[in-house]
């Protein structure tokens, strides 16, 4: 009895030290957001140009931004190599004159203030880049320098190019008791709204009955739950626990774990983790994603997206439920969203009342918008 109270009084203390340590650690306030990009030209070369906000809720912190870079990236159909890129970055402090010779100079954010930086690309090739170039991935970097040390941050932001035209007749295909028809979309990020998209895409298609599927990865990117595993540091904690998961599980890294970690805090995922080693045991399976909360299932690691989200952690999306009942009553159809695999998995994460959850069973399960790089993340689903 006495061995029993001290390993629980451990238990204890460890769970105490692991909180504490979780609350404690470095964090920043600052919050980097990208917004009115376009293209201003076209010939002979393409000039893309944009903004980004650095934004300071803190009431009392002041943060430094000693440095920031912006490393553009070219996607597209063919070879890019060939293609250059001139990057001028210009801040736009409040309360500061920008520098003429195009020198970073360090800035500090109060609190609850705000700054913002103008960023113009020249892009130049031997081929015409308008019909090859689809989107930009625009890598930033940058410094926070504060009460809490210093944090290199990186945060990518995609600038999309190239939009196809929503349809506005549909090859629907035939599945059981209902037809099925995949939407493709420009390339989803931060600067888009998911009821917007919905609306720009499918509205010309919409018949009363139909239920308008879009999938939980894009909706996650589009409210920005993502980041790059650079920035995350994987505590000794994250670093024991993943080793157990199975190899393919989201999990299994040290950096996706400590997402979740992040996210829940380390006393839930240790006692997640205990108890569902001995209900696996047992031969009771899922344990752990039962007891560790509905993100332990939907955090995609780095190779789980389509490029360029693929180099990074996604989590899963926010308020679902509340997101699908909005857009439904704006659209006037059902609307879900969907995790769905080659497997034939099938998950409905979230619907709108109404929906009927064993059509889109039958409906997605063949996986109509695929796992590749399709681009379709919306799915129609009409009854027969």
């Amino acid at each position: 009895m006495t061995c029993l109270l001290e390993l629980l009084l451990l238990l204890g203390l460890l769970v105490c030290w692991l909180e504490l340590r979780h609350r404690l650690r470095p964090a920043s306030p600052l919050r980097l957001k990208a917004h009115d990009w376009q293209v201003k030209q076209h010939t002979p070369h393409l000039e893309v140009e944009g903004w980004l906000d650095i934004s300071n809720p803190h009431p009392r912190m002041e943060v430094m931004v000693p440095e920031l870079v912006v490393k553009p990236i070219l996607l597209g159909k063919a070879d890019l190599r060939t293609a250059t890129i001139s990057t001028k970055i210009t801040p736009h402090h409040p309360d500061e004159e920008a520098r003429n010779d195009g020198y970073w100079t360090a800035y500090i954010v109060k609190g609850r203030k705000q700054t913002k930086v103008h960023v113009n690309l020249q892009l130049q090739s031997s081929n015409d880049l308008k019909d090859i170039v689809e989107n930009i991935w625009l890598d930033v970097h940058w410094l926070n320098y504060g009460p809490f040390g210093q944090i290199q941050r990186r945060q990518g932001v995609v600038i999309p190019l190239q939009r196809p035209e929503p349809p506005t007749k549909g090859n629907f295909r035939s599945g059981e008791s209902c037809e099925v028809l995949p939407i493709k979309t420009h390339l989803l990020g931060t600067q888009d709204n998911t009821i917007e998209v919905l609306r720009h895409y499918a509205t010309p298609l919409l018949q009363p009955g139909d239920v308008l599927t879009i999938g939980e990865t894009p909706v996650a990117v589009m409210q920005g739950r993502y980041h790059h595993p650079s920035t995350v540091e994987p505590s000794w904690l994250a670093r024991l626990l993943c080793r157990v998961f199975h190899p393919t599980s989201s999990l299994a890294t040290a950096c996706g774990l400590q997402t979740l970690i992040d996210l829940v805090g380390p006393t839930r995922v240790l006692l997640a983790w205990s108890i569902g080693l001995m209900l696996k045991l047992l031969g009771i399976k899922g344990g752990f994603y039962r007891l560790a909360g509905e993100q332990a299932r939907l955090i995609d690691d780095i190779t789980g997206t389509t490029p360029p989200y693929d180099q990074t952690i996604v989590l899963g999306p926010q308020a679902p439920q509340q997101l699908c009942e909005q857009a439904a009553a704006e659209l006037g159809v059902a609307v879900a969203i969907v995790d769905v695999n080659d497997l034939g998995r099938v998950k409905v994460l979230a619907a709108s009342q109404g929906c009927d959850e064993d059509l889109l069973q039958r409906a997605l399960r063949p996986n109509p918008a695929g796992n590749a790089n399709e681009g379709t993340p919306l799915v129609l689903v009409r009854p027969k």
